[in-house]
């Protein structure tokens, strides 16, 4: 593994750093702002760092050492041409337990959608669920520090979706929700796509529920965690459908969250900001690109930083990001 991908967070870390100053005023004042819930950072670990197996997750976890860090959010716990069995889901949930600080698993295409049988039909479905009793059995993050979670099962009709979790930090809403890779697993076959068609369902319950509690509760910011490229939520209506008709199985299996999200955010008062696991260009880096409250943020194969001071349209920045 390159050298400077050992250093994957090590500088991201270092620019949520608060300097205090030297006056005994500033530096109280300092502490209140350390102290403020609102003000504080997370990290988000692309998809891509699995593709190095369990050595490239622990070097990322390893570098993670930065206290601060209120939680890690990881997209996929393996790479394509990993195995998907038990016991390589097995090691990878002891790799997170191990972690000090809480840990957010966010489900990659490439944990359970392409996974096959020894008989060379897929198992993605089997798949799925194992990860779901593995990863997400109880109400709080993963990690040796606790942070309390919300699951979509909690709901009766919706048992079965564990992976949708939410939860907040200081006056902001965070959710995952599981649109992989691959076109969000929509597959052109004859019948009906169930899979694709029940997710679906949960996730536009899930999302309509997140904005309630974001009203009711009056937060500053809604945060979405999920791999599959969301970009055009920034794109006008023709954009989108320019994009449908350029997917290779005529349909674009995140095109009705994509909608949902924007109409839900243009009825939020506050910022809106998806973060996915999308492939940038060689030399692009990540950055938040914004229309209107509704920002968009892909990192790729990068460790990205994300600082959150208060309210307001500055409530996001980014620290530096590393390949």
């Amino acid at each position: 593994m390159p050298a400077r991908r050992h250093l994957l967070l090590a500088s991201l870390l270092a620019a949520a750093v608060i300097t205090v100053p030297g006056t005994a005023r500033d530096r109280k004042k300092a502490t209140e702002v350390l102290e403020d819930p609102r003000v504080h950072s997370f990290a988000v670990v692309g998809h891509r760092a699995a593709e190095g197996g369990e050595a490239a997750l622990k070097d990322v976890l390893q570098e993670a050492k930065d206290e601060d860090l209120a939680f890690l959010v990881v997209t996929g716990i393996k790479g394509e041409q990993e195995a998907c069995g038990d016991r390589v889901y097995q090691k990878r949930r002891e790799l997170f337990d191990k972690e000090k600080r809480p840990v957010i698993l966010s489900l990659s295409g490439s944990d359970w959608t392409g996974c096959r049988n020894s008989a060379g039909r897929t198992n993605a479905i089997e798949r799925l669920n194992r990860l779901r009793e593995l990863f997400y059995g109880e109400p709080e993050a993963l990690g040796k520090e606790k942070l309390p979670v919300t699951r979509l099962s909690s709901s009766p009709r919706f048992r079965s979706y564990a992976e949708n979790a939410h939860w907040q930090v200081g006056k902001v809403l965070y959710a995952t929700i599981n649109l992989p890779a691959a076109n969000n697993h929509y597959l052109p076959a004859a019948g009906r796509n169930s899979e694709y068609e029940d997710r679906s369902v949960a996730n536009r319950f899930w999302l309509n529920r997140l904005f309630a509690i974001a009203k009711q509760d009056k937060v500053d910011a809604v945060v979405l965690f999920a791999e599959g490229n969301m970009q055009p939520l920034l794109q006008p209506a023709n954009g989108l459908r320019a994009l449908l008709q350029r997917a290779p199985t005529g349909h674009d299996g995140f095109a009705d969250t994509r909608r949902q999200v924007q109409t839900q955010a243009a009825k939020f008062k506050g910022r809106v900001l998806v973060v996915d696991s999308a492939g940038l260009s060689k030399d692009a880096r990540p950055g938040i690109e914004w229309r209107g409250n509704l920002g968009h943020l892909s990192v790729g194969a990068h460790a990205v930083e994300v600082h959150v001071a208060g309210k307001g349209e500055n409530v996001f920045s980014l620290g530096e990001a590393s390949r």
